[in-house]
Protein backbone atom coordinates (compact mmCIF):
# COMPACT_ATOMS: atom_id res chain seq x y z
CA UNK A 1 0.00 0.00 0.00
CA UNK A 2 1.21 3.16 -1.03
CA UNK A 3 1.37 6.33 0.84
CA UNK A 4 -0.11 9.43 0.64
CA UNK A 5 3.42 11.49 1.20
CA UNK A 6 5.12 9.17 -1.75
CA UNK A 7 2.92 9.94 -4.22
CA UNK A 8 2.70 13.28 -5.98
CA UNK A 9 -0.50 15.20 -6.66
CA UNK A 10 -1.78 15.16 -10.19
CA UNK A 11 -2.94 18.96 -11.34
CA UNK A 12 -6.28 19.12 -12.78
CA UNK A 13 -6.60 20.20 -15.71
CA UNK A 14 -9.55 21.91 -16.34
CA UNK A 15 -9.07 23.71 -19.77
CA UNK A 16 -8.92 27.53 -18.41
CA UNK A 17 -5.91 29.80 -17.29
CA UNK A 18 -5.42 29.35 -14.09
CA UNK A 19 -6.04 33.14 -12.90
CA UNK A 20 -5.48 34.11 -9.23
CA UNK A 21 -8.59 36.18 -7.71
CA UNK A 22 -6.59 39.23 -5.47
CA UNK A 23 -8.46 40.99 -3.48
CA UNK A 24 -7.39 44.55 -2.35
CA UNK A 25 -4.58 46.87 -3.90
CA UNK A 26 -1.72 45.46 -5.52
CA UNK A 27 1.66 45.07 -3.58
CA UNK A 28 4.11 47.24 -5.44
CA UNK A 29 7.28 45.55 -6.91
CA UNK A 30 10.19 46.47 -4.73
CA UNK A 31 13.88 45.96 -5.49
CA UNK A 32 16.37 43.94 -4.07
CA UNK A 33 17.03 46.01 -1.36
CA UNK A 34 13.39 46.96 -0.12
CA UNK A 35 13.68 50.19 -1.92
CA UNK A 36 11.23 52.27 -5.16
CA UNK A 37 11.92 51.36 -8.32
CA UNK A 38 13.33 53.73 -10.08
CA UNK A 39 11.37 56.68 -12.46
CA UNK A 40 11.63 55.79 -16.13
CA UNK A 41 13.85 58.51 -17.84
CA UNK A 42 12.03 60.84 -20.98
CA UNK A 43 15.04 62.42 -23.12
CA UNK A 44 14.52 66.12 -23.24
CA UNK A 45 12.32 67.78 -26.80
CA UNK A 46 14.35 68.72 -29.52
CA UNK A 47 14.68 72.79 -29.65
CA UNK A 48 12.33 74.27 -32.15
CA UNK A 49 13.73 75.15 -35.76
CA UNK A 50 15.25 78.62 -35.95
CA UNK A 51 12.72 81.06 -37.31
CA UNK A 52 15.38 82.50 -39.76
CA UNK A 53 18.36 80.39 -41.27
CA UNK A 54 21.23 82.77 -41.62
CA UNK A 55 22.90 82.78 -44.74
CA UNK A 56 26.29 81.14 -45.18
CA UNK A 57 29.11 82.94 -45.43
CA UNK A 58 30.13 84.59 -48.35
CA UNK A 59 33.02 83.76 -50.55
CA UNK A 60 36.12 86.19 -50.88
CA UNK A 61 35.16 85.93 -54.70
CA UNK A 62 31.67 86.90 -54.03
CA UNK A 63 32.43 89.98 -51.47
CA UNK A 64 34.36 91.56 -54.27
CA UNK A 65 31.82 91.21 -56.81
CA UNK A 66 29.25 93.02 -54.94
CA UNK A 67 31.73 95.19 -53.71
CA UNK A 68 32.75 96.21 -57.58
CA UNK A 69 29.03 95.91 -58.63
CA UNK A 70 27.56 98.70 -56.20
CA UNK A 71 30.68 101.20 -56.76
CA UNK A 72 30.00 100.40 -61.03
CA UNK A 73 26.44 101.49 -60.39
CA UNK A 74 27.62 104.38 -58.09
CA UNK A 75 30.08 105.27 -61.22
CA UNK A 76 27.60 104.99 -64.18
CA UNK A 77 24.68 107.49 -61.76
CA UNK A 78 27.28 109.99 -61.28
CA UNK A 79 28.20 110.14 -65.03
CA UNK A 80 24.87 110.45 -66.34
CA UNK A 81 24.16 113.23 -63.91
CA UNK A 82 26.99 115.22 -65.32
CA UNK A 83 26.24 114.46 -68.47
CA UNK A 84 22.57 115.32 -68.05
CA UNK A 85 24.00 118.74 -66.39
CA UNK A 86 26.27 119.33 -69.42
CA UNK A 87 23.14 118.62 -71.96
CA UNK A 88 21.23 121.48 -69.59
CA UNK A 89 24.12 123.78 -70.17
CA UNK A 90 24.96 123.30 -73.83
CA UNK A 91 20.76 124.02 -74.97
CA UNK A 92 21.74 128.02 -74.87
CA UNK A 93 24.42 127.80 -77.05
CA UNK A 94 23.07 124.66 -79.75
CA UNK A 95 19.70 125.96 -79.46
CA UNK A 96 19.27 129.82 -80.86
CA UNK A 97 17.57 132.03 -78.35
CA UNK A 98 14.24 133.73 -80.55
CA UNK A 99 15.19 137.87 -80.04
CA UNK A 100 11.79 139.83 -80.54
CA UNK A 101 11.91 141.93 -83.22
CA UNK A 102 9.04 144.93 -83.12
CA UNK A 103 6.23 144.96 -85.23
CA UNK A 104 5.48 146.95 -88.71
CA UNK A 105 2.62 149.49 -88.76
CA UNK A 106 1.36 151.27 -91.67
CA UNK A 107 -1.69 153.29 -92.55
CA UNK A 108 -2.75 151.60 -94.97
CA UNK A 109 -6.35 153.29 -96.01
CA UNK A 110 -7.10 156.79 -94.00
CA UNK A 111 -10.62 159.06 -95.04
CA UNK A 112 -12.04 162.08 -92.48
CA UNK A 113 -15.96 162.88 -93.30
CA UNK A 114 -17.93 165.61 -91.70
CA UNK A 115 -14.76 168.12 -91.33
CA UNK A 116 -16.00 171.46 -90.32
CA UNK A 117 -13.84 174.20 -88.64
CA UNK A 118 -15.59 177.44 -87.59
CA UNK A 119 -14.55 180.86 -87.73
CA UNK A 120 -11.39 181.75 -86.55
CA UNK A 121 -13.21 183.48 -83.42
CA UNK A 122 -14.47 180.71 -82.54
CA UNK A 123 -12.39 178.08 -83.19
CA UNK A 124 -14.32 174.68 -83.32
CA UNK A 125 -13.98 171.58 -84.86
CA UNK A 126 -15.88 168.61 -85.88
CA UNK A 127 -15.18 165.67 -88.35
CA UNK A 128 -14.34 162.27 -88.72
CA UNK A 129 -11.21 159.94 -88.71
CA UNK A 130 -11.49 156.03 -90.41
CA UNK A 131 -8.41 154.80 -90.46
CA UNK A 132 -7.08 151.36 -90.97
CA UNK A 133 -3.72 150.13 -89.80
CA UNK A 134 -2.27 147.46 -91.01
CA UNK A 135 0.04 145.80 -88.07
CA UNK A 136 2.37 142.75 -89.36
CA UNK A 137 4.73 140.78 -86.81
CA UNK A 138 7.85 139.46 -88.48
CA UNK A 139 8.90 137.26 -85.28
CA UNK A 140 9.24 133.48 -86.74
CA UNK A 141 9.69 132.08 -83.27
CA UNK A 142 7.03 134.26 -80.76
CA UNK A 143 3.76 135.72 -80.41
CA UNK A 144 2.95 139.49 -79.15
CA UNK A 145 0.31 139.87 -77.03
CA UNK A 146 -1.23 143.95 -76.94
CA UNK A 147 -2.44 145.50 -73.96
CA UNK A 148 -4.41 148.86 -72.87
CA UNK A 149 -3.92 149.97 -76.73
CA UNK A 150 -4.79 153.53 -77.74
CA UNK A 151 -4.96 155.43 -81.11
CA UNK A 152 -4.85 158.91 -81.49
CA UNK A 153 -4.88 161.84 -84.39
CA UNK A 154 -3.31 164.94 -83.98
CA UNK A 155 -2.75 168.40 -86.20
CA UNK A 156 1.36 169.10 -85.46
CA UNK A 157 1.17 168.17 -81.81
CA UNK A 158 -2.19 169.43 -80.93
CA UNK A 159 -4.23 165.83 -79.97
CA UNK A 160 -7.98 166.16 -82.11
CA UNK A 161 -9.45 162.98 -80.44
CA UNK A 162 -8.20 159.67 -78.97
CA UNK A 163 -9.43 156.68 -78.42
CA UNK A 164 -9.30 152.99 -77.02
CA UNK A 165 -8.43 150.52 -79.08
CA UNK A 166 -9.46 145.98 -77.71
CA UNK A 167 -6.42 144.38 -76.77
CA UNK A 168 -5.31 141.80 -79.64
CA UNK A 169 -1.96 139.59 -80.24
CA UNK A 170 -0.44 138.28 -83.07
CA UNK A 171 1.27 134.35 -84.33
CA UNK A 172 4.58 133.97 -85.62
CA UNK A 173 4.47 135.83 -88.83
CA UNK A 174 0.69 137.21 -88.74
CA UNK A 175 -0.71 139.95 -90.38
CA UNK A 176 -3.66 142.32 -88.44
CA UNK A 177 -5.59 144.90 -89.51
CA UNK A 178 -7.08 147.58 -86.81
CA UNK A 179 -9.98 149.91 -87.92
CA UNK A 180 -9.44 152.59 -85.87
CA UNK A 181 -12.31 155.18 -85.60
CA UNK A 182 -12.02 158.87 -84.01
CA UNK A 183 -14.43 161.74 -83.76
CA UNK A 184 -14.08 165.54 -82.85
CA UNK A 185 -17.14 166.97 -82.42
CA UNK A 186 -17.37 170.43 -81.76
CA UNK A 187 -13.49 170.58 -79.57
CA UNK A 188 -12.35 173.70 -79.05
CA UNK A 189 -8.74 174.45 -81.31
CA UNK A 190 -6.19 176.50 -80.33
CA UNK A 191 -5.34 178.97 -82.74
CA UNK A 192 -2.45 177.69 -84.29
CA UNK A 193 -4.08 174.76 -85.01
CA UNK A 194 -7.00 176.48 -87.03
CA UNK A 195 -4.57 178.92 -88.68
CA UNK A 196 -2.68 176.18 -89.97
CA UNK A 197 -5.58 174.00 -91.14
CA UNK A 198 -7.22 176.75 -93.14
CA UNK A 199 -3.63 177.43 -94.71
CA UNK A 200 -3.37 173.82 -95.73
CA UNK A 201 -6.72 173.04 -97.27
CA UNK A 202 -6.53 176.63 -99.10
CA UNK A 203 -3.03 176.09 -100.41
CA UNK A 204 -3.66 172.39 -101.85
CA UNK A 205 -6.79 171.48 -100.61
CA UNK A 206 -4.55 168.52 -98.71
CA UNK A 207 -4.18 168.14 -94.45
CA UNK A 208 -1.44 166.59 -92.98
CA UNK A 209 -2.05 164.94 -89.88
CA UNK A 210 0.15 162.65 -87.39
CA UNK A 211 -1.35 159.49 -86.28
CA UNK A 212 -0.29 157.97 -82.70
CA UNK A 213 -0.44 154.46 -80.94
CA UNK A 214 0.81 153.39 -77.74
CA UNK A 215 0.11 149.89 -76.35
CA UNK A 216 1.76 147.64 -73.47
CA UNK A 217 3.35 144.75 -75.45
CA UNK A 218 4.94 141.35 -74.65
CA UNK A 219 6.99 138.96 -76.61
CA UNK A 220 6.40 134.75 -75.32
CA UNK A 221 7.82 131.76 -77.16
CA UNK A 222 7.20 128.66 -75.40
CA UNK A 223 8.28 129.25 -71.75
CA UNK A 224 10.21 132.14 -72.84
CA UNK A 225 8.49 135.50 -71.77
CA UNK A 226 9.79 139.53 -72.00
CA UNK A 227 9.10 141.82 -69.34
CA UNK A 228 6.11 144.25 -70.66
CA UNK A 229 7.31 147.39 -72.77
CA UNK A 230 5.93 150.22 -74.07
CA UNK A 231 5.54 150.46 -77.41
CA UNK A 232 4.92 153.93 -79.61
CA UNK A 233 3.93 154.07 -82.74
CA UNK A 234 4.44 157.64 -84.91
CA UNK A 235 3.03 157.62 -88.58
CA UNK A 236 3.52 161.65 -89.49
CA UNK A 237 1.86 163.71 -92.27
CA UNK A 238 -0.82 161.52 -93.04
CA UNK A 239 -2.05 163.84 -95.95
CA UNK A 240 -5.94 164.04 -96.42
CA UNK A 241 -7.10 165.61 -99.76
CA UNK A 242 -9.94 167.86 -99.21
CA UNK A 243 -9.88 169.09 -102.86
CA UNK A 244 -10.60 172.62 -102.10
CA UNK A 245 -11.06 174.60 -99.10
CA UNK A 246 -14.54 174.13 -98.20
CA UNK A 247 -15.07 170.34 -98.76
CA UNK A 248 -16.28 168.17 -95.50
CA UNK A 249 -14.57 164.93 -97.03
CA UNK A 250 -11.26 164.03 -98.04
CA UNK A 251 -8.99 160.46 -98.29
CA UNK A 252 -5.54 159.02 -97.91
CA UNK A 253 -3.05 161.14 -100.66
CA UNK A 254 0.04 159.11 -102.14
CA UNK A 255 1.03 156.04 -102.26
CA UNK A 256 -0.44 153.47 -99.62
CA UNK A 257 0.25 151.59 -97.13
CA UNK A 258 2.11 154.85 -95.81
CA UNK A 259 4.87 153.24 -93.10
CA UNK A 260 5.13 154.52 -89.82
CA UNK A 261 8.40 154.39 -86.77
CA UNK A 262 7.97 151.83 -84.09
CA UNK A 263 10.01 152.82 -80.84
CA UNK A 264 10.25 150.38 -78.00
CA UNK A 265 11.03 151.29 -74.91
Amino acid sequence: MSSSASNPKTAVVTGYPNTAVVIGCPVPASGSNGSPPPRPFYPPPPPPPPAYAPPPPRSRYTTICIFLTRHWILAMGVFMSLVFLAVVLMIPVLVPVPVPRMPEFAVSSACVTGFNLSSAQQQQLSASFDLNLTVHSPNRLMRIYYEQVTASVLYASDILSENTLAPFDQGKGETTVLRVRLAVVGEYVNSDVARGIESDRGRDGAVGFNVRVFSWVIFRSGARTTRWSILSVHCDDVLIGFGNGTASTGCLLGSAPKKCIVISD
